[in-house]
């Protein structure tokens, strides 16, 4: 709706890399919910859709020694870099972790990651050898079990980006510490850089946002679902009587800012009773039972 102003398009990407946390429930409801919002986009695709390229991709990075295969355990690959420790296995030739990567690929080296090769003594740790793809047996709910093996989103997000024609790149200042991991991988497989914008994520006064903290009252029964009214998701906000109109106005005002805030549903419901005010006709009802019938002579 406001791509307009720089005749710019929108590309619509589903993150799906991890089938452990992926549900097609979830993808139905995104893409309702942006319909309801009156967002509209030039292109829908998935991750998914690009895993052979991005397996192609990290052939090309362990040919020019710019990754690696490894099994050390998780909690010791954990340690050895926020200890700043090289692994055992990244002097390992380039003959043997092709060997492995493929032997991954099939399912037949579980106990393996692959791993790019950074800068284990850098300060930003984002930088110390991160995974970027790794072994998973869960089918996957749009490929099955045709892959045994997902790239990590840090890995996938920056190449698929440059791959689908991504010129501006926005992210909230959370991610901070990882635009030079995004960078690298750019540069790493020889891709142009991007413009990146940081800007701060919404915060909401006294209210849980994480997906996660909100799925375990989902799960738990504790609410009816998604659209509970007491979730600050826009189904559960659209059924407390907030308007699509005022959740436009709400977003555009916060505009690009950097700096982190704290918002109040004050404001939210000021928008909306600004809005819905001059078209919403109010009554006023008495309950039957504690009603009292009152009968006015003399009157004009």
């Amino acid at each position: 709706r406001y791509d307009y102003a720089y005749a710019g398009e929108m590309l619509f990407r589903f993150d799906d890399t991890n089938p452990e946390k992926e549900k097609n429930e979830f993808v139905e409801a995104i893409i309702e919910d942006t319909k309801t919002l009156g967002i509209t986009w030039k292109r829908l695709s998935y991750m998914s859709d690009y895993f052979d390229y991005c397996f192609d991709v990290m052939r090309g990075m362990i040919r020019n020694d710019k990754a690696f295969m490894d099994n050390t355990p998780v909690e010791q690959m954990r340690e050895e870099r926020n200890k700043k420790i090289e692994s055992a296995c990244r002097n390992n030739s380039i003959e043997k972790n092709l060997e492995l990567f493929e032997l991954m690929l099939a399912g037949k080296a579980d106990e393996y990651c692959l791993r790019a090769k950074i800068d284990m003594q850098n300060n930003n740790g984002a930088l110390r050898d991160p995974v970027i793809a790794r072994p998973c047996s869960t089918p996957h709910q749009r490929t099955g079990t045709k892959y045994k093996a997902y790239p990590m989103y840090d890995f996938a997000c920056p190449i698929l980006d440059s791959y689908e024609g991504v010129t501006h790149v926005l992210r909230t200042n959370e991610y901070a510490d990882r635009i030079p991991q995004y960078q690298w991988m750019l540069k790493a497989v020889g891709l142009p850089p991007m413009e990146i914008y940081e800007y701060s994520r919404l915060n909401l006064e006294y209210t849980v946002l994480s997906k996660r903290k909100l799925n375990w009252f989902v799960d738990t029964g504790r609410v009816e679902g998604w659209n509970d009214p007491r979730f600050p998701t826009l189904r559960g906000v659209l059924r407390r009587g907030i308007r699509v109109e005022t959740l436009i106005e709400f977003m555009l005002e916060q505009g690009p800012s950097k700096r982190s805030n704290l918002m109040e549903w004050d404001k939210l419901w000021a928008i909306n009773k600004r809005i819905i005010d001059p078209i919403c006709p109010r009554y006023v009802a008495v309950s039957v039972e504690k009603a009292s019938r009152i009968t006015i002579v003399n009157g004009p």
